[in-house]
Formats: C-alpha cells, sequence, structure tokens
C-alpha cells in the first residue's frame, strides 16, 4: 500500500512540473503587472511635474487610468488565452478605451460637449468587433 501511496505521489508531482513548464508567463507572475505599469507612469507623471514645472491641475484623474490598464491587460491575456478575439477580450478591450477617454477627458479638462460623439463611436466599434469576431 505504500509504494502505491509513493507512486501517486510520483505521479502527481510529475503532472504538476509540466503544467508549470507549460503554464505562459503571466500565469506564473500574477495578474498585477497592468497594476505596477499603471503606477510607475503615475509616478513618471508626477516627477516630470516636480523637474520640470509641468501641471497638471486634475492630476486626480490618473488614477482612473488604473482600471484601465487593467482592462487592457484583461483583453490581452484572454487574446493570448484564445489566439483570437473572444467576447471577454471584446468587452474588456473596449471597458479599457471607454475608461482611458473618461480620465484624459478630465486630465485635460476636455469638454463633454466635443468629447461625447466618440462614446457612440466606441460602441458602434463595439458592435462591428462582435459581428467580425464571434
Amino acid at each position: 500500500m505504500s509504494d502505491d501511496i509513493e507512486r501517486l505521489k510520483e505521479a502527481e508531482k510529475e503532472a504538476y512540473d509540466e503544467e508549470e513548464q507549460s503554464a505562459p508567463a503571466q500565469r506564473r507572475h500574477g495578474p498585477h503587472w497592468g497594476a505596477g505599469i499603471a503606477l510607475i507612469v503615475i509616478g513618471l507623471i508626477f516627477l516630470l511635474s516636480n523637474v520640470t514645472g509641468f501641471r497638471l491641475d486634475n492630476w486626480w484623474a490618473l488614477f482612473i487610468l488604473i482600471p484601465a490598464v487593467g482592462s487592457f491587460s484583461e483583453a490581452w491575456r484572454n487574446y493570448q488565452r484564445h489566439n483570437r478575439f473572444t467576447r471577454a477580450s471584446r468587452s474588456s478591450l473596449l471597458w479599457g478605451v471607454i475608461i482611458s477617454l473618461v480620465a484624459f477627458t478630465f486630465l485635460f479638462d476636455l469638454d463633454w460637449g466635443l468629447i461625447w460623439p466618440i462614446f457612440l463611436i466606441i460602441g458602434g466599434l463595439g458592435a462591428l468587433m462582435g459581428a467580425w469576431f464571434e
């Protein structure tokens, strides 16, 4: 009985090792690289502001970009996982674009009256992507 347990343990260890070797890099490194990149970019913008005198009056809008980067990274992971655009990757991509547009509108103090048609265009692109990639 003890020999059977040892063989089972060994088989399980081999299966685990094979799975680890074939796992994609994003799964081994975790899903938080997008947030890390967003924080680095925000820090660089603050550093640029301190060093050169560049001013962002609505600096708080930079934090809206964190979920946008998360949406883009989720879209990329879904695309890599399936080697094509799926409904999940398309949805994540479109939400990343929408959140980025909102952040840039606040960040650069753009007029919402000029920006709102872009949301219609994004919705139309999403519908086209649904028709082409499903």
